[in-house]
């Protein structure tokens, strides 16, 4: 105003009339949609803390999230499984860009197959994703882990990215990837990512049995053999950019050949088993606001996973069985804003009502071929049918969901040349969730939500030769959460972020599918709903960020997870009142990650306390706490223009722990890997 004031006073007094004249212009509405806060918050990983973890898949990183159990078999290629909240691996949803990826054949998705090289986010839910614009099957199970992949971004005058990554480690891993992204127009980006992956994976360890009585059984040191493994990971996608709206097309292939180590039983060091692994899917997602108040998508996927397991151990059995799994998946989801659609503004914002309902339905279509004697190709139909709304007024924000699920499945009898038919009796299953913030100038939430769903027999459990039943029912899972949650922001000053969360829960598992002894033969099986499961427990999670310095910034972040599981299927079992198998009572992790410039420094620790191997707590199957430090330093500097150099160390397991995550399957002692890339 200074400035200007020598120019104002030179103006003629009609000039200065002009500016003081008062004019009435049409009104101006600016309009976008409000922001989405989640009724139940979520655990993520996203960032620098992401980039910060020693992982080498998507596995390894969800150690860090509150209330997980991962079996892992060990090695860089062993299988990796989830489990949240002891309700079982098959009770978890994993999505990938927004997609779930399906596994009809035993309902469990190996997450050591998934890279950490091409992921952004992992985001994962307790009950589902905490907003209703979202297809049916996402409303379909008990937990859900959301994998992101990077979506090209690109700097002011740049119309390309490379990453060029080469990762060499212990276990003779070698690891290069390349990811290139191009900017085909202003609203169209290509991105293409291929990595390789080769280790021996052969390793030392350190196997020792104490007896009950404290008397060492055996105490020796041997390599882990048949442990090799090498995959290929080929990624391609279009991304695209509409006037309110987007839409992308990914293509994924993966291929793996690799041995499996097998237990260490019988004083048996070495297995000859091996798998051959090939998952193909394309997936594509279309989204855009019509009208006002109106939004839509679209999902499409086909997949193709082909396994072959051959064991040529003719002392045991020799097998040699292949498993080709087909799948599409349709879905069509609608999102209404009833009140409060758009127009908003900060005064408006807790003073309206905001009501969204939302109509989602989604086809599904399995099938299953093998080369089994006497196997029946089962195919599924799935339909499935959600209705949900919610609720934002003031301090209080609510979700409302039912889920109806409609399955069909067709058999081919050997001796009959038409298929047969078995419908599943139609489910339908609710979820209420409620969050309540009681003082608006503070981000204080208390919340709570109720969730009954189920999982259905895969084809294994119902149609695997001689050992699937066909007559099982699905099994249920009932869940109560309250919780409590504080966040905080400083502009200045030492602690910039600070962010509290406590969980308790109470959840049930109902017709549990195990496998029993068919007879009184050890060596035929058959699969029964028989189990019921409670499990109490709480999850606490904490993290602030700390400015110490200039450039210096320090992030603190841990979890505590309390968990009691209880087996009460048969009052007259040992294993009546029994912790579950593998789930310990304590477990918690913390990270570290300090920044100034370029220069990275990460801690991060996991603790798994004791546990037993089996639900009957006697001391034979107890096993020992485990836990592991890892660390890793990096530096990233620029060589030109837009143009960065990055190296990093990496040692995982500092302390050299010598454990089990999965009885008689040996960890890695300490282990290490060093990373160059190069950023064009």
């Amino acid at each position: 105003m200074a400035l200007c004031a020598p120019s104002v006073f030179a103006m003629s007094d009609a000039e200065l009339d002009s500016i003081y004249n008062q004019f009435q212009i049409e009104e101006v509405e600016v309009t976008a949609r409000r922001r989405e806060e989640p009724v139940i918050p979520v655990q993520k990983l996203e960032g620098a803390r992401l980039d910060g973890l020693n992982t080498q898949s998507v596995a390894d990183a969800a150690r860090y999230f509150s209330g997980v159990q991962i079996k892992d078999y060990g090695g860089v290629g062993g299988m990796k499984t989830i489990d949240v909240r002891s309700m079982g691996s098959h009770h978890l949803g994993v999505f990938y860009d927004g997609i779930e990826i399906g596994n009809a054949q035993n309902g469990t998705v190996d997450l050591g197959k998934f890279s950490m090289e091409n992921i952004e986010e992992l985001a994962l839910y307790n009950g589902q994703k905490s907003e209703i614009f979202q297809p049916a099957k996402d409303y379909g199970s008990a937990g859900t882990l959301y994998i992101k992949t990077r979506r090209p971004k690109f700097s002011p005058n740049k119309s390309y990215n490379v990453h060029i990554t080469m990762k060499a480690g212990t276990f003779g891993l070698a690891n290069p990837s390349i990811l290139y992204e191009q900017k085909l127009t202003e609203n169209i980006h290509l991105s293409a990512n291929v990595e390789y992956t080769y280790a021996h994976g052969r390793y030392h360890f350190r196997y020792r049995k104490v007896l009950p009585n404290r008397e060492v059984a055996w105490d020796t040191t041997a390599v882990r053999q048949n442990g090799d493994v090498q995959t290929w990971r080929r990624e391609v996608g279009l991304f695209g950019y509409l006037p309110e709206g987007k839409w992308h097309v990914k293509c994924y292939i993966y291929t793996s050949e690799k041995g499996i180590p097998g237990a260490i039983v019988n004083n048996v060091w070495k297995n000859s088993q091996r798998q051959w692994d090939s998952n193909v899917f394309v997936q594509g997602n279309f989204t855009k606001t019509f009208i006002r108040g109106y939004d839509f998508q679209f999902n499409a996927k086909y997949s193709n996973d082909q396994m072959r397991y051959l064991n040529p151990d003719t002392t045991l059995m020799y097998i040699d069985n292949s498993f080709v799994q087909h799948e599409v998946y349709l879905s069509m989801a609608h999102r209404m804003a009833l009140t409060g659609s758009q127009a908003i503004t900060a005064s408006m914002r807790k003073t309206e009502v905001n009501w969204d309902v939302n109509i989602s339905a989604d086809y599904q279509w399995n099938k299953l071929d093998a080369n089994l004697a006497n196997f029946v190709f089962p195919e599924r139909n799935t339909v499935l049918v959600a209705a949900a709304t919610q609720v934002d007024w003031k301090y209080i924000k609510a979700q409302a969901s039912i889920l109806g699920t409609f399955v069909m499945d067709k058999i081919h009898q050997p001796s009959q040349t038409m298929p047969t038919a078995s419908k599943h009796r139609p489910q339908f299953t609710p979820a209420v969730f409620f969050s309540y913030q009681p003082y608006l100038k503070e981000q204080l939430y208390l919340r709570a939500f109720y969730k009954r769903i189920f999982r259905m027999p895969t084809f294994n459990d119902l149609y695997y030769t001689d050992v699937g039943n066909i007559a099982l029912l699905p099994e249920y899972t009932t869940q109560y959460n309250g919780g409590i949650q504080y966040d905080k922001t400083w502009a200045q000053g030492t602690f910039r972020t600070l962010s509290v969360k406590a969980d308790g829960y109470f959840n049930q598992v109902k017709n549990k599918i195990v496998a029993i002894p068919k007879g009184n033969s050890q060596y035929r099986w058959q699969m029964m709903n028989l189990g019921y499961v409670e499990i109490r427990g709480c999850d606490v999670n904490a993290s602030t960020t700390l400015h110490c310095g200039e450039e210096v910034f320090l992030t603190l972040a841990g979890t505590y997870t309390y968990q009691k599981a209880q087996d009460f299927t048969d009052p007259g079992e040992i294993t009546y009142g029994g912790q579950i198998a593998y789930i310990p009572w304590h477990s918690c992790s913390a990270t570290m990650n300090l920044m100034r410039r370029g220069l990275s420094v990460n801690y991060a620790f996991i603790y798994v306390g004791e546990r037993y191997q089996n639900a009957a707590n006697i001391p034979v199957n107890h096993m020992q706490p485990w836990y592991t430090h890892d660390i890793s330093i990096s530096y990233e500097f620029p060589i030109k223009t837009g143009q960065r150099l990055h190296f990093g160390v990496e040692i995982n397991n500092l302390l050299n722990q010598q454990y089990e995550v999965v009885l008689n399957y040996p960890m890695p002692g300490i282990n290490g890997k060093g990373i160059v890339k190069i950023i064009l």
